[in-house]
């Protein structure tokens, strides 16, 4: 199978071309960061450095043919969608849109959407299922539930098959730091750094974590299974910002004392998704627990310390250690 992957590059792109190059699938990645290329140098894997709203993307699909597509492009940060929701909308809401009509003009039969819990806004119950009300409480959230929205009409007017997976709070191994990777690589980066935790509230929020090697598992089994479904990917279980300072103090063997901030407003107190319907229709489940993806990510920074060759590779800077969220 050709599969087109948008956002390739990106941190959940890069474990799920991975995946599909161990399972024997063609790869063609479209990223529009600048070195695209050097990732996937020695992986066999054609790249295109092109933003989704290029115009140019007509000319890969008619060059490529591919028989399904990936879609993880996206602008993912809450903050900046509310600093910015054009800027969210038009690549968020308007790339999806131009990549469903090259999926219909190019006679693409799946697609893989990378949606997120972000849909559901305030949980009136946990954990949540996938016909829980959406009511997003960011322009991101709005961003993903409109592009499901596109998706689903598209596959009734074009016989598009499609996969819509809505991601809880992904973590795990990032090569490259933008400064809004999440609250677990911010712990692991603070506590490395002998930097003090920073924790908004009273640190008993709950929060649904799933590994991202699970996430890409999940990308690559929907490809095959899950026919027009939407569907919860994630561990399936709670686990409090305080738990997972304990965990992280085991692992690095360190003792840490948290700072406590005023919580942010619109914070969400518990969300978990419940993961059940993916595990039914794709045969898939979570291979990681939280103590065994917190303790890749420590061994990773460990040797990022310890061997100045691989920082430099990975490309990571402890020089600013991100706050958490």
């Amino acid at each position: 199978m050709k599969v087109l992957v948008t956002g390739g590059a990106g941190f959940i792109g890069r474990y799920t071309v991975k995946r599909l190059i161990e399972v024997g699938d063609q790869v063609v990645v479209v990223d529009r960061k600048p070195d695209v290329g050097r990732l996937f140098s020695d992986l066999g894997v054609t790249v295109y450095q092109q933003d989704i709203g290029s115009e140019q993307m007509e000319k890969i699909f008619a060059d490529e043919r591919p028989d399904s597509v990936i879609h993880l492009a996206a602008q993912v940060s809450v903050r900046r969608s509310l600093q910015n929701p054009l800027d969210d909308a038009e690549t968020n809401i308007m790339g999806t849109v131009r990549l469903l009509q090259l999926c219909a003009r190019y006679h693409v039969q799946k697609i893989v959407f990378a949606s997120s819990a972000a849909v559901y806004g305030n949980p009136r119950q946990v954990p949540i299922k996938e016909t829980h009300i959406t009511e997003p409480l960011s322009f991101y959230g709005v961003s993903k539930r409109v592009s499901e929205m596109y998706i689903e009409t598209f596959a009734l007017r074009h016989d598009l098959d499609y996969s819509i997976l809505r991601y809880a709070n992904v973590y795990g191994i990032r090569e490259s730091r933008t400064g809004e990777d999440g609250v677990l690589t911010a712990f692991v980066e603070r506590i490395m750094a002998g930097l003090p935790l920073e924790i908004y509230g009273d640190g008993l929020q709950t929060r649904d974590f799933i590994y991202v090697k699970d996430v890409a598992e999940a990308n690559v089994a929907a490809l095959r299974s899950g026919e027009q479904q939407i569907m919860n990917i994630s561990s399936g279980a709670g686990i409090s910002l305080l738990e997972t300072v304990g965990i992280l103090k085991e692992l690095c063997g360190r003792n840490v004392n948290p700072q406590f901030l005023p919580a942010q407003a619109g914070d969400i107190e518990h969300s978990v998704l419940d993961n059940g319907k993916a595990r039914d229709i794709l045969w898939w489940e979570p291979s990681y627990s939280i103590y065994e993806g917190l303790r890749e990510m420590v061994d990773f920074e460990l040797d990022a310390r310890q061997n100045p060759m691989l920082v430099q590779r990975a490309g990571v800077s402890y020089s600013e250690a991100s706050s958490v969220i």
